[in-house]
């Protein structure tokens, strides 16, 4: 597997599938969500078509082994634009091999293009890993914490 090529695109709807297993196995992980599949495909489709956001994905021989998705806000703070990273998720079999870097790495390239000043993201606090990954790209934990609530649908 060592000598096999990574590379990153932009994600399409045929990736669909793929990106939906990749969402189970990031919700698997995190406390705070609980893997819908339903939901998390409604939610990935509307992100394929969002023309402030982007879905990348990593792929080697043809097969998605990682994606990473961002969407555009407004910051009051910035004064201009932020990308919100979400959905950083890379298969057990391909973590540790540069796969998470180069999907930051790329995102991070989609926003200096749109001019966006600053990237943020939500990482579960028991997450040892990924947050010890963010910190080795550069990434500055805050003093700010998430809080959230639901509308009734």
């Amino acid at each position: 597997m060592s000598d096999l090529r990574v590379s990153v695109r932009t994600a399409q709807p045929a990736d669909l599938d793929s990106l939906v297993s990749l969402l189970a196995v990031l919700f698997s992980i995190e406390q705070d969500f609980i893997f819908d599949e339903l939901r998390q495909r409604r939610g990935l489709a509307l992100m394929l078509e969002n023309e402030h956001g982007c879905v990348l994905v990593a792929e080697v021989e043809g097969q998605v082994v990682g994606m990473c998705t961002g969407q555009l806000l407004v910051s009051t703070a910035e004064g201009g634009l932020s990308l919100l990273v979400e959905d950083v998720v890379v298969q057990e079999q391909w973590r540790g091999r540069s796969v998470g870097r180069l999907l930051v790495e790329t995102i991070s390239d989609w926003a200096r293009v749109n001019k966006v000043s600053r990237l943020q993201l939500l990482a579960d606090r028991n997450n040892v890993s990924a947050l010890d990954f963010y910190r080795s790209l550069g990434w500055n934990t805050t003093e700010l914490i998430c809080l959230r609530t639901s509308l009734p649908r």
